[in-house]
C-alpha cells in the first residue's frame, strides 16, 4: 500500500470533491484527508489517499484527464510509512498560438472519465466500453501514429456499434489532446478555434486544411469500405473532443461531405 497526495487545480469548486473522490474510491483507494482553497490559479484541492501501488498509475492518469481538472500533481505523502509512490506532474501544456510543444512525456493516457463528462451520442447503440478503456492507453502511447489501429478496431466493429463507438474514443482523444497542447491558451472564438487547434492538431494524424470556415481531409482512411453515407465518426468526434475545451458542450461537429459519398475531401463544419 502507498500513501499519495495529489494536488488538483481546478476553475469549480462545486462538486468537485465529490467527483474526484468517486474516481479515487472507484480505483481501490481510500481519501484519507482532503482541504480545498481558493488562490490565483484557481480552487486547489488536496487529497491524500491510500492504496495498492500497482494502481497508482491508473489512478493518476484517471485524475490527470479529468474533465474538471485543468492541472494535477502527485507526490509521495510526507510521513507515509509505506513504500513511496511515484511522482507524476500532470499540468496542461498548451500554447495561446495553437502549436503543441509535443513533449509527450507530461500527457497522461486518456482513461476513464465519470459517465457524465463523456456522454454517449443520443440513441447510440451500446459501446464495448471494456474494450474502449483498453485501447485508449494504447492510442495514447502511439500518437499520432493510431489510425491503423482504428481502422482495424472499425473493421471488428458489429456496424451498429460503429459510429457511436469511434465517436466516443474521437472525442477522448481530441479532449485528451486539447489538455496536453492547448489548454493553457486564452478563449477563443469558433473561427480561431478551428485555425489554431483543431488544424494543427488534425495535420499530425491526416491531410488537413481550411477553406473559409470549413476544415477539409484529403485522405482520410475511413473512407471508400463499400458503404454509404458519411463515415469519418473519429475525425468528427476528435475535432468535437478538441473544440469543447474552449466551448464548452455547445459544440456540434457535421461531415457535411466526405470522400465516401463521392466528394473530392471530407469536409467539417463547426456551429457553436
Amino acid at each position: 500500500m502507498v500513501d499519495v497526495e495529489f494536488r488538483v487545480v481546478s476553475e469549480r469548486r462545486d462538486g468537485l470533491l465529490l467527483a474526484l473522490g468517486q474516481v479515487v474510491i472507484a480505483n481501490g483507494f481510500t481519501l484519507l484527508r482532503q482541504r480545498m482553497l481558493n488562490s490565483d490559479e484557481g480552487v486547489v484541492l488536496v487529497m491524500v489517499v491510500r492504496g495498492p501501488a500497482d494502481q497508482l498509475l491508473v489512478l493518476e492518469e484517471k485524475l490527470g484527464t479529468h474533465h474538471l481538472v485543468q492541472s494535477f500533481e502527485a507526490s509521495p505523502y510526507e510521513g507515509a510509512s509505506s513504500a513511496p509512490a511515484q511522482s507524476a506532474a500532470r499540468p496542461g501544456n498548451g500554447h495561446g498560438n495553437g502549436h503543441g510543444n509535443g513533449d509527450s512525456h507530461a500527457a497522461p493516457p486518456p482513461s476513464a472519465p465519470p459517465v457524465a463528462a463523456s456522454p454517449m451520442p443520443a440513441g447510440a447503440t451500446p459501446i464495448d466500453m471494456q474494450r474502449v478503456e483498453t485501447l485508449l492507453p494504447q492510442l495514447a502511447r502511439n500518437y499520432p501514429n493510431i489510425l491503423l489501429q482504428l481502422v482495424a478496431l472499425e473493421r471488428e466493429l458489429p456496424p451498429a456499434q460503429r459510429e457511436a463507438t469511434l465517436r466516443y474514443i474521437g472525442q477522448r482523444v481530441g479532449a485528451w489532446v486539447y489538455k496536453r497542447d492547448f489548454a493553457l491558451g486564452g478563449q477563443l472564438p469558433m473561427a480561431d478555434s478551428v485555425r489554431r487547434i483543431a488544424l494543427p492538431a488534425m495535420r499530425q494524424l491526416v491531410q488537413a486544411e481550411l477553406h473559409d470556415d470549413s476544415l477539409r481531409v484529403r485522405n482520410s482512411p475511413f473512407c471508400h469500405r463499400g458503404e454509404h453515407g458519411e463515415c469519418c465518426h473519429f475525425l468528427r468526434g476528435m475535432l468535437g473532443g478538441l473544440l469543447e475545451g474552449q466551448h464548452g458542450g455547445n459544440v456540434r461537429v457535421v461531415e457535411s461531405q466526405c470522400r465516401n459519398t463521392g466528394a473530392e475531401t471530407c469536409r467539417f463544419d463547426f456551429e457553436a
